[in-house]
């Protein structure tokens, strides 16, 4: 525990401080739970369309038939890019091709926001506001299938306003028609990850918004904590795990050299949960719908993973989180290893704007303070 100078006792990162109320939605570690406002997560996953979803976030409530229709025509007129946008993602691709769609993201989304002309929160009503979260979150897709493509050497593939958000952006991704099945199994792996309580991405988004910057600034932050290995960035390394085991008969030494020598599993444990991950029940279930050689490695390491952590460090509780079997669906409709974390992001996008929304609704700057721990001031400056 750390104090701060007013005396208040904090822990190590944070964890479990309450820093501010939200309706938007909340995880339960414990019980395995999370929901977006009222409704649980999962099953929005299970039973409603991307859109739905998006909805609920930016306005409070789930559409009807004839709001649904209206949104999703309005968001689809957003996705194409300005032309100064356009123009400059051959350079960003390049530039960032290295690194990958999601290092170019940061750029060009802060270039979006001052092609447009959006403008701080701060000086913004709540529908302009509304507006300007539209535009972004609708625009990230197009922005991260034309970064992957230019960067491939490719032709960005145009958005398509008869789509809906999933089956657009692997439209996009890919230059074909997309297939009902994978486009439902991505749709629900969007919908699973729009929100997740305070995590890091979500919170450095709402310390940007609490400054009255604009949107695409606070995004661009959120996007930046998002590119960490320790938060988005796991679903490909959880897929390089099953790689690296190769094979049935070398699972169980594998793991247990990796866990005796104190390595992380990447796709096994989280900050919050005490209990299965809601979002990787849900996704294996996904992936078993598909079926094959993968998703029977998968579940056998899966299941050999968490009976080995039990024996080695009892009283963890750790399980499957989301990044493993999403990194399984995400293989299994197509998606390059690349592009997993970018397609985290563009779901998250939908929950960092409406968490940048609530917060732009409060005058409150985020300003929390560090305790001091170096050398005693204050000393003589050496003379030269």
């Amino acid at each position: 525990m750390h104090s701060t100078s007013e005396g208040v006792a904090v822990p190590r990162g944070l964890a479990g401080v309450v820093v501010t109320d939200t309706g938007l939605g909340d995880v339960r570690g414990r019980e395995g739970f999370y929901h977006y406002r009222q409704y649980s997560a999962v099953e929005l996953a299970e039973s409603r369309g991307f859109e739905d979803v998006w909805h609920l976030m930016f306005h409070g409530r789930l559409p009807d038939a004839a709001e649904r229709a209206a949104f999703l025509a309005h968001t689809a007129r957003l996705r194409p890019l300005p032309a100064k946008v356009r123009a400059a993602l051959p350079v960003i691709a390049r530039a960032t091709a290295p690194a990958g769609p999601l290092a170019g993201l940061r750029t060009a989304l802060s270039l979006l926001g001052a092609a447009t002309g959006m403008r701080p929160v701060h000086d913004l009503d709540a529908d302009a506001r509304r507006a300007d979260a539209l535009a972004a979150c609708a625009a990230v897709p197009t922005l991260l299938t034309a970064l992957h493509r230019l960067g491939r050497g490719l032709e960005p593939v145009e958005p398509r306003a008869d789509l809906p958000y999933a089956a657009n952006y692997l439209h996009m991704l890919t230059g074909t028609e997309p297939e009902p099945g994978r486009v439902r199994a991505i749709e629900r792996y969007l919908i699973s990850t729009v929100d997740h309580g305070f995590n890091a991405s979500t919170f450095t988004g709402r310390v940007i918004a609490s400054t009255g910057a604009d949107v695409a600034a606070a995004l661009t932050g959120a996007i930046g904590a998002l590119s960490g290995p320790l938060h988005g960035g796991a679903p490909s390394r959880a897929l390089d795990t099953l790689d690296a085991i190769g094979t049935p008969d070398r699972i169980r030494l594998w793991v247990r050299e990796r866990v005796l020598a104190g390595d992380r599993i990447m796709g096994f444990g989280h900050p919050v949960y005490r209990t299965e991950d809601p979002r990787s029940r849900m996704l294996r279930s996904v992936a078993e719908g598909f079926g094959g050689p993968l998703v029977e490695f998968a579940t056998q390491v899966e299941k050999e993973v968490v009976a080995i952590l039990a024996e080695l460090k009892p009283g963890r509780e750790l399980h499957t989180n989301v990044e493993f079997y999403a990194g399984v669906v995400m293989e299994l409709c197509g998606l390059p290893r690349e592009m997993f974390t970018p397609t985290f992001c563009a779901a998250r996008v939908v929950g960092w704007s409406a968490h940048i929304l609530e917060q732009a609704a409060d005058p409150k700057i985020i300003r929390p303070a560090a305790r001091y721990t170096g050398p005693p001031p204050p000393q003589p400056v050496p003379a030269v």
